[in-house]
């Protein structure tokens, strides 16, 4: 079992015994929509690719359910701001993982760790900074690893030599699991550790740590 399936697995127990609510909620997710999305990123991850061209296939779990899960919360973003910074922060997290795979050296002796996980955690950490708030994150944290294996085709495409693209298919499906949950669980780490000490009337419960600032939580919907 890949490290990213096994990280979906451990993220759907906490949901199944309801420690993840917090998060969920500033999702836009209910307990059983967000099993059902895992449910099906690891159903679709099993499954063949789609082939789309000669060398261009989709993985159905490792990038068609993610996909769709972050324009569901795109949708579901409060303003236009909020969605400008996810697909920003997407880019930027693209970007650095494709120069973080340009940069470390590519023969298997010379690797200190998983190259994916590597990948995964940086990814995840960017989009963090750069989209601030949690669905903001996980949109970038996925956007951005399946920017990045897109872009890295292209290269090899541009350069004459024929690769098979498996866009969220295989080591790339390891990134994305791991550069979005990271993105959301450090999101929300960083957002309870602001507001826990927090003073004055943050203390009362009625604002919460969202985008990088406090809100009224009628305000975060």
């Amino acid at each position: 079992m890949s490290i990213g399936l096994i990280l979906l697995v451990i993220a759907g127990i906490l949901v199944l015994f309801g420690v993840a609510q917090r998060v969920l909620d500033r999702l836009r997710l209910t307990d059983r929509g967000a099993l059902l999305f895992a449910a099906l990123i690891i159903i679709g991850g099993l499954l063949p690719d789609i082939p789309l061209a000669p060398n261009l296939s989709v993985n159905i779990g490792g990038a068609l359910v993610p996909l769709g899960l972050c324009a569901y919360l795109l949708v579901k973003a409060d303003t236009g701001r909020e969605r400008a910074r996810a697909l920003a922060a997407s880019a930027l997290t693209g970007v650095a993982i494709y120069y973080m795979g340009r940069l470390l050296p590519d023969e298997p002796e010379q690797a200190f760790m998983n190259y994916n996980v590597l990948y995964g955690l940086a990814g995840g950490l960017i989009a963090y900074v750069s989209g601030r708030s949690r669905r903001s994150a996980f949109i970038a944290g996925v956007l951005g690893a399946l920017i990045a294996d897109v872009w890295s085709a292209f290269e090899v495409w541009r350069g004459g030599l024929s690769q098979l693209l498996a866009l969220g298919g295989a080591g790339a499906f390891d990134v994305v699991m791991i550069a979005g949950l990271t993105a959301v669980l450090l999101a929300e780490l960083v957002g309870e550790a602001a507001e826990r000490l927090s003073r004055g009337k943050w203390r009362d419960g009625s604002c919460v740590f969202e985008e990088g600032e406090f809100r009224e939580r009628s305000r975060v919907k």
